[in-house]
């Protein structure tokens, strides 16, 4: 249900295709929530069917058909609950964080190599979430917010990059 509650506030900022989708979701929202082509187009077909959004199709020359979505009002009052409900309890699966737990059954190297390959792939991500930085300071609620979360994958990837050099440094 998350993933057609996030692409519904995808909507409110256009219509969009599903390639549009899955290049916001790629582009702004990935680094707390992940989604593949498939469920991506799964979840608008679903959000179509429950009248949240409607398809339209507008026909191309030499290209396939653009289908183009919209939000209804029905699909911004299910957003407007959704995001004005309780929030669940929080479960991380983390499975690099599985694989530590339990890495005192491999040798130092190995472990370092673990930790290695957890470090380029924060260091990556840290990167990619610097290029999205783009915006200067803003007084519009929805962009302050937006960049926000932003702001709080930088502060969680640098985090972790702190965290790693403490277990390298300190690993027996």
């Amino acid at each position: 249900m998350v993933l057609t509650r996030l692409i519904l506030g995808l909507l409110t900022l256009a219509p969009m295709t599903g390639y549009d989708v899955k290049k916001h979701v790629d582009s702004s929202i990935r680094h707390f929530w992940a989604a593949d082509k498939a469920q991506v187009y799964r979840a608008l077909a679903t959000l179509v069917t429950d009248g949240y959004a409607t398809v339209e199709v507008i026909p191309q020359q030499g290209r396939p058909d653009r289908q183009e979505h919209r939000i209804t009002d029905a699909g911004r009052a299910a957003l407007r609950e959704w995001l004005a409900s309780p929030l669940p309890l929080h479960a991380d699966r983390d499975p690099f964080l599985a694989r530590l737990f339990f890495a005192g059954e491999l040798d130092r190297a190995e472990v370092g190599t673990l930790l290695t390959q957890r470090r380029a792939q924060t260091t990556q991500l840290l990167a990619a979430l610097t290029a999205m930085r783009s915006a200067p300071p803003t007084t519009h609620r929805a962009t302050y917010l937006r960049t926000a979360t932003l702001e709080n994958g930088l502060a969680h990837a640098r985090a972790e990059l702190e965290w790693l050099d403490a277990v390298e440094r300190d690993l027996p």
